[in-house]
């Protein structure tokens, strides 16, 4: 158990965070969407590679700082409040796009099939919940399938858009990725503002998975709940801002796909977690709390999934008001369970 902060240094800390992942997060929708149009990926790829990864690494510092730390709950509930969070922002999003749903106006079969992939990764963390004492050495067989899951979703996403079998319904409301490339910055400094942006974001992160802890130990508020909540939606801010952002620019499949891809490279932070919990297999360490938390997020996943198919042309579709509603709901089961 590494020795936390105190109160009033995580405190600062916390807002510290907060300034520089603002800053960071308006950087790095511009930088993404300029490299989409010269790479040629594509917003939802981009949005999933680019942003997702990078808007990922505060959750991951957090993540490896709480497992190191020992507190199991805390680390596996920071990459699950994660994927949770980011999906409310998009009915934050709602609220910023008034011309339509946005779930109707990003159309998109990679978001789609992301969110479809994301509910089998979140699906995997219950089995193990359920078999802790299955271990190979000191972490669980289901950490190994992970990311080789991931890999093959990729895999499939890859496939799909070479070759697609369905297609949105083209509606006038619908902004698809026009791929123009408008920006007379060089390709080696697009690179370098991202590889930049990236390090402030990580070390940000890292900042906040001290605060975490420092927090909790001198509240004594729940591990699970703390990770699920303040941690999770300070280190999922570059998500917010970068979404919000893109948003203003137009690049409406960028956005979304940033967000449900980064929820789907967040559940590899599930197998990070495990990984540097050195005690013994994370899944064996934490409480029903965590339990309620995966399942909740699975239900907030699922109803985005139907959102993008059903494609609400309102401004706010019951997906707006389902989804925050969820979160509340999850957050309160949680505390009981806990």
């Amino acid at each position: 158990m590494t020795e936390t902060w105190p109160l009033i240094p995580s405190l600062i800390g916390l807002a510290a965070s907060i300034v520089l992942l603002g800053f960071a997060g308006t950087r790095l929708a511009k930088t993404a969407d300029e490299l989409a149009d010269r790479t040629g990926l594509g917003e939802a790829v981009a949005g999933a590679l680019f942003l997702g990864a990078v808007t990922s690494l505060p959750g991951i510092l957090t993540t490896i700082t709480g497992a190191l730390g020992g507190d199991a709950d805390f680390a596996l509930a920071n990459p699950i409040g994660g994927v949770a969070i980011q999906t409310v922002w998009l009915a934050i999003a709602d609220l910023v796009y008034r011309r339509a749903n946005l779930e109707h106006a990003a159309a998109s079969l990679d978001n789609l099939l992301q969110a479809l992939i994301l509910v089998a990764l979140l699906a995997l963390p219950i089995v193990a919940y359920a078999t802790p004492d299955l271990a190979i050495g000191w972490f669980h067989p289901v950490t190994l399938l992970i990311p080789i899951f991931y890999a093959y979703g990729l895999r499939l996403m890859q496939q799909m858009r070479a070759a697609p079998m369905w297609s949105p319904r083209m509606t006038r409301d619908t902004r698809t990725d026009d791929g123009e490339d408008r920006s007379t910055t060089s390709t080696r400094r697009l690179w370098t503002t991202l590889a930049v942006l990236a390090v402030i974001v990580g070390v940000t992160g890292w900042v906040i998975g001290q605060s975490g802890l420092g927090l909790i130990a001198a509240t004594g508020w729940p591990s699970a709940v703390t990770g699920f909540t303040i941690t999770t939606a300070i280190s999922s801010l570059p998500e917010l801002i970068t979404l919000l952002a893109a948003v203003r620019l137009g690049a409406l499949t960028l956005g979304v796909g940033g967000i449900i891809g980064g929820n789907v490279f967040d559940t590899l932070m599930i197998a990070v977690a495990d990984a540097f919990y050195l005690e013994g297999t994370i899944y064996a360490f934490v409480g029903p709390a965590s339990l309620v938390l995966l399942g909740g997020t699975i239900l907030i996943t699922a109803v985005l999934a139907a959102g993008l198919v059903v494609r609400d042309r309102r401004g706010i579709g019951f997906e707006g008001i389902a989804l925050p509603s969820l979160y509340l709901a999850t957050v309160g089961g949680a505390l009981w369970a806990g």
